[in-house]
């Protein structure tokens, strides 16, 4: 009995989306260097101030993290001053967390070069194709792979 051929690593999905992700992401590293700042932190302060006071299970899913994870980042961000938590009114087992006027002001420190980044991107792959990818790559976080 003769295995099935596996696709060629160059156009293995997972190992293209790994590619794609360190082409965009090594930028993003050296940006976020300069303010030694974990590239996860920076996707909970973004999620957080896109979103507003949330519960930590959404941040968690929306800044694509591990919840036990993200309560490791929780009190070092809160430590660090850029996030509060509070119990949550409904169900105080659960934390409302809030960006603070630091987490915000290290976002707008990086705003200009993030977007220029972006604008790089947008510029060098073409407007049309980046959102079209992008809707691509939402239809893909919607399979269900576990059947």
């Amino acid at each position: 009995m003769t295995s099935p051929k596996l696709r060629q690593t160059k156009r293995s999905l997972p190992i293209a989306l790994l590619r794609a992700r360190e082409t965009i992401m090594e930028p993003v590293r050296d940006m976020l260097l300069r303010s030694q700042i974990s590239e996860q932190k920076w996707r909970v302060l973004r999620v957080v101030e896109e979103i507003g006071p949330v519960e930590q299970t959404v941040i968690a899913k929306r800044a694509c993290l591990l919840l036990p994870s993200l309560t490791r980042l929780m009190h070092a961000m809160e430590h660090d001053g850029l996030l509060t938590r509070k119990p949550g009114t409904s169900d105080r087992r659960k934390s409302i967390v809030s960006i603070t006027l630091k987490g915000r002001a290290l976002i707008e420190e990086h705003a200009g070069e993030s977007v220029a980044l972006f604008d790089k991107i947008e510029d060098q792959f073409g407007g049309e194709k980046l959102e079209h990818l992008l809707d691509l790559l939402e239809d893909l976080q919607d399979l269900d792979l576990s059947k």
